[in-house]
């Protein structure tokens, strides 16, 4: 299993969640299947425990993960859906809608901005 490396630009607790669901999204973690445990993370991952655990909680939170009492946390059913539709929102608030601004600042249409999207010589 790869572990991820971290950043100075967010929390850990943040890094260590979107770690996760990364796993999930792209399908290295299924639903129904357990996710590593908080001590095995914070041993490899040299970090707080409880870091660790702020991290997974905040996937409980958003319903992605549960707990099987004394067995350990899960991927929730439709985990994968619930993570691709949160992205997709997202991804349209930081990168597509600015990007419609600007484009329509600059007065391109959206034949325009599809061209441009096509190839490395739409410029």
């Amino acid at each position: 299993m790869k572990y991820p490396s971290f950043n100075d630009t967010e929390p850990l607790f943040i890094q260590i969640a979107q770690w996760l669901e990364d796993r999930i999204v792209t399908g290295q973690i299924q639903a129904d299947e357990q996710i590593p445990s908080t001590t095995e993370l914070s041993q490899v991952l040299k970090i707080n425990p409880a870091t660790v655990r702020k991290g997974v909680n905040l996937l409980v939170e958003k319903g992605l993960v549960y707990k099987k009492r004394g067995m350990g946390m899960y991927v929730a059913e439709h985990a994968t859906e619930h993570v691709r539709d949160d992205r997709r929102v997202k991804f349209y608030d930081d990168y597509i809608a600015p990007l419609l601004a600007e484009a329509q600042r600059l007065g391109l249409s959206r034949a325009d901005l599809i061209e441009m999207l096509k190839g490395d010589d739409a410029q």
